[in-house]
């Protein structure tokens, strides 16, 4: 009989250590330990991951609707600080970005993938959630294709557009995320074709365009009317 009793004893405690394994909280309240929500009236996992007493720590899966398995982010809370690093997934498991938050905003250096591919298709910098540095884009065999700078969410500076070959074709300058300063245009040669200022994202002064290499034309901007 003590054998039996202690037998059913066993199997209770099974049974309610099973029913805390996912969902349980803390003295006050808190989550605490291995939670998995799932969407409403359905079987698809929503997410799941570790809490401590509330705050979320290491790996935690978020799926869609039609994920099934295969989550389409992933991200890793941090013990010590309020730091998140991120990563989302096609429907086949690729990487489509990476990169770290803190709270909702993008931080540091995140870095974008090819469809289908682990080849980097762009790089780009954040500081509190705005674009702030280097942006830089890739054709799939690895040429830089785009060249800008941002600081404060705002493109600034000098932007270089080029060629699958590495040939420059386009170059601007930029003041307050609007065209300002010197302009060229070039062929796939990388002869020079067009030249010009913009003014507050508006041509400005004279425009120079070249045929073969020497100047055919000049244009003045802004275009004067024709008074009759």
């Amino acid at each position: 009989m003590r054998s039996i009793f202690l037998y059913c004893v066993f199997v209770i405690l099974a049974i309610s250590c099973y029913g805390q394994e996912f969902n349980a909280f803390d003295a006050e309240g808190k989550r605490h330990g291995r939670w998995q929500k799932k969407y409403e009236n359905s079987d698809q996992i929503r997410y799941e991951g570790t809490f401590e007493h509330g705050k979320e720590v290491g790996e935690f899966k978020f799926y869609k609707p039609t994920s099934g398995s295969s989550p389409t982010a992933v991200k890793t809370f941090s013990k010590t600080n309020d730091s998140v690093k991120v990563r989302y997934f096609t429907k086949k498991g690729k990487v489509i970005s990476e990169g770290a938050m803190i709270n909702k905003d993008r931080v540091g250096k995140w870095t974008y993938y090819h469809n289908g591919s682990d080849k980097i298709m762009m790089t780009e910098q954040y500081t509190s959630g705005k674009l702030n540095g280097e942006q830089l884009t890739y054709f799939e065999n690895g040429q830089l294709t785009e060249k800008i700078s941002y600081v404060e969410g705002k493109r600034t500076g000098k932007r270089t557009m080029y060629s699958e070959s590495g040939v420059v074709l386009k170059e601007f300058i930029y003041e307050n995320d609007k065209l300002h300063g010197l302009t060229k245009y070039y062929d796939t040669d990388g002869t020079l074709i067009i030249e010009g200022n913009y003014k507050k994202d508006r041509k400005d002064g004279i425009w120079k365009y070249y045929k073969n290499g020497k100047l055919a034309e000049q244009k003045l901007f802004p275009m004067q009317k024709r008074g009759y």
